[in-house]
């Protein structure tokens, strides 16, 4: 397929936390709010004059100080973001607003503050205790938690807007990038798409590098460009996968999953789009923050969340994923030293091949593996068992048609 045209941009945008965009949206006198989890409303951090960055750390090579101060056996996203911190990589953030979702990056936000390794005069960590399971109490608490250390903090600190208008106002913004990515998403259902799992992942994480507001232009382009590339004419791919599981912010993963011919058509991982690109829907009768705090409860595909409706909520969202999008098989990944994803890609992987009937590989990996030859090798030899499974199901077909 032709490439599309500003692929290279978005590449280039995810070299650095602090890319061209950023830069850009800062000299405008805007404000700056990294964070690190969907429990995080992404909404609440584009309000007013504000604009957010989930935080990554492209081209992390050495942990060896952020282990000094956290071990080594926590979690290697947490480990890279202390290590380019203590750099100088997050020093144009205006604050970090941090969720207690697990110990690994409450001890992150906590070396932010302890290592003062933001100068700003301004800067503040903000840390929110984050619910386990859905009611209307934990609910509750959920919405203060946003209101007192989020929304209040925005406002007497920057004097940010931070009223019913505003929350809705950034709503509707973000829905508008979140149509743009879906319609995109779709396009992987087509049995030869016209867009890669590569292409798409580096577009969507684009999304959560770069303020929307300057992003949207291109997303637009892309998309109509999208609508009249034309694909190759025979499909390049040997088979379809879901890949689900913990962070995945370094596209070179997809793309080495996507190099040993397995295209992936459908993702549940965090920087993904299920969640954090569906759209939010709020009606004119409730509080605009009780209805965003609720949508990312309900949404929330976290194993962090224990309840059992959510367990099955997480597999019937794989499950359905896969066959929406027609997938041969599903590739559950973790970080290594993941608490949450480490219990849930072990059973999970076992349940949705003997209950749900997919083939499935499980991977455990490291922060960056975009040149992992270990995985490319277990990637490789699931993509050929995908291929045997369809040549023994169509050897089926014909057998019972008495076609042999």
């Amino acid at each position: 397929m032709k490439d599309l045209k500003h692929l290279m941009y978005f590449e280039h945008l995810l070299e650095n936390a602090d890319n061209e965009l950023v830069q850009q949206a800062q000299s405008e006198g805007k404000l700056c709010l990294g964070y690190t989890c969907y429990h995080m409303p992404e909404v609440l951090l584009n309000l007013d004059n504000c604009f957010s960055v989930r935080l990554r750390a492209p081209f992390t090579g050495s942990v060896d100080i952020a282990t000094y101060y956290m071990s080594n056996y926590t979690c290697l996203y947490a480990r890279a973001l202390v290590e380019r911190a203590i750099e100088g990589g997050y020093n144009f953030l205006d604050a970090l607003m941090g969720v207690d979702a697990c110990s690994a990056m409450n001890r992150t936000m906590e070396h932010f503050e302890i290592l003062h390794v933001n100068d700003k005069p301004k800067f503040f960590v903000t840390h929110c205790d984050i619910p386990y399971k859905i009611t209307d109490y934990t609910l509750d608490e959920y919405v203060g938690q946003m209101k007192l250390h989020v929304l209040d903090q925005l406002h007497d600190v920057y004097g940010v807007d931070t009223s019913d208008a505003a929350i809705r106002k950034a709503v509707k913004e973000h829905n508008e990038v979140c149509r743009i990515i879906n319609e995109m998403g779709e396009m992987r259902k087509a049995e030869n798409p016209v867009i890669t799992g590569y292409e798409y992942a580096v577009i969507v994480c684009a999304t959560f590098a770069a303020p929307k507001y300057l992003l949207l232009d291109k997303l637009k382009e892309t998309l109509k460009e999208l609508k009249t590339r034309k694909p190759d004419a025979k499909p390049w791919y040997r088979a379809r996968v879901v890949v689900a599981g913990s962070e995945i912010d370094d596209p070179s993963l997809i793309q080495l999953i996507e190099s040993c011919g397995a295209m992936v058509v459908a993702d549940r991982f965090c920087f993904g789009t299920a969640p954090g690109r569906e759209i939010i829907e709020l009606n004119d009768d409730e509080d605009a923050l009780r209805q965003v705090c609720l949508h990312v409860m309900k949404y929330s595909e976290c194993p962090r969340y224990m309840a059992d409706e959510k367990v099955q909520q997480r597999r019937d969202t794989v499950n359905n994923l896969a066959k929406e999008y027609n997938a041969d098989g599903i590739i559950y990944e973790q970080m290594k030293y993941c608490d949450f994803w480490g219990f849930e890609r072990t059973l999970v992987a076992h349940i949705m091949n003997e209950e749900y009937g997919w083939p499935v590989l499980s991977l455990d990996r490291v922060y960056r593996n975009g040149t992992s030859g270990q995985l490319r090798t277990r990637v490789q030899a699931f993509v050929e068992s995908l291929e045997i499974k369809k040549i023994h199901k169509e050897q089926e077909r014909k057998d019972g048609t008495g076609n042999v």
